[in-house]
């Protein structure tokens, strides 16, 4: 069956995962907004269930269910439970992460096995849950929020970015494979965005130090990109079908300068790692954004990641430590 490469989403049937917060509540929202009914997953029950309730605020057709996406029988439990409320799937979007921060020194092989979990294999799991269901359908949609950071790695953030890179590979290859069976697949390649994801990160190495570059340069108005505008941008290219969108104009720079001249890229790349903390893996190991933001207690950061912390109470991420 063919379909074309624009039309409309409304009635449709979406699973979200990562989705009681940051930018997976946002795209669950658009998607809502756009007359699609929406299962929304996350681990954190009692953080779902007040996203669940936010969304009803606004007449979303929503479902939600508490699941670690990396347990083994997780995409079969959300697939059925989509098709259970909703008739089917149509589209997926693979949202779920995680962001380690800190030097390769800081971290443990265990840190890098945990972001593979949650940012490919369970995508990579959910994925061949849906085929199924999506060719019965006569095709569907899959969008794959992978980073910047799956195209040039940046330093400091190696477990997110391997992890990032091997989605983003895993995407534009089931991009080609599938668009045979009227299934479109879009990568999405978002630079900082404003989401207050700083508040959910885990630091390592020296984590006040870890904490204070990026907070502040996730919230920075030139650097970052208002997570509503990039929700809409999301859901649009998913909508038209696109192969492809880097969010932020820093982000589509980059992609360009590293396509036509990479070495120059990673001599940057190598410039920006001296500029971050250093030295030894220091004491302390995936600590929670809130905890490091309280123990470095600066005015000056707190002032510089005002936009962010804003971000952060509108979109729902975590309170507690």
């Amino acid at each position: 069956m063919t379909h074309p490469s624009h039309d409309r989403l409304a009635g449709r049937a979406a699973l979200v995962t990562g989705a009681s917060r940051g930018l997976g509540l946002l795209i669950a929202r658009e998607l809502a907004r756009r007359g699609c009914k929406v299962l929304v997953c996350a681990r954190d029950g009692e953080e779902l269930a007040r996203a669940e309730r936010m969304l009803r605020a606004e007449g979303a057709d929503i479902r939600a269910l508490a699941c670690d996406i990396t347990g083994p029988s997780a995409a079969r439990r959300l697939v059925d439970a989509t098709t259970a409320a909703f008739g089917g799937i149509d589209i997926l979007v693979n949202n779920a992460g995680n962001i380690q921060v800190g030097p390769v020194s800081a971290m443990t092989e265990t840190d890098f096995r945990d972001a593979m979990e949650t940012m490919y294999f369970a995508p990579l799991r959910l994925v061949l849950t849906a085929l199924p269901e999506m060719r019965e359908r006569g095709g569907g949609r899959v969008v794959t929020i992978a980073s910047l950071g799956g195209r040039i790695a940046a330093p400091h953030l190696l477990p997110y970015a391997g992890a990032k890179f091997a989605l983003t590979g895993l995407s534009e290859g089931l991009r080609a494979e599938l668009a045979a069976d009227g299934i479109s697949v879009t990568t999405v390649l978002p630079g900082l965005m404003r989401t207050g994801s700083h508040t959910a990160a885990r630091f390592s190495g020296r984590a006040t130090r870890e904490y204070a570059w990026f907070a502040v340069s996730s919230g920075l108005p030139l650097l970052s990109m208002d997570a509503e505008r990039a929700a809409r941008a999301i859901v649009r290219a998913a909508e038209r079908r696109r192969p492809e969108l880097v969010l932020t104009p820093v982000a589509k720079a980059a992609v360009r300068l590293h396509g036509v001249a990479p070495a120059t890229t990673t001599r940057a790349l190598t410039l920006g790692a001296r500029l971050l903390p250093r030295g030894g893996p220091g004491p302390a190991h995936d600590v929670p954004g809130r905890q490091a933001a309280r123990r470095l207690g600066s005015a000056a950061v707190a002032r510089l990641t005002v936009l962010n912390d804003r971000a952060a109470r509108r979109y729902n991420q975590r309170t507690e430590p």
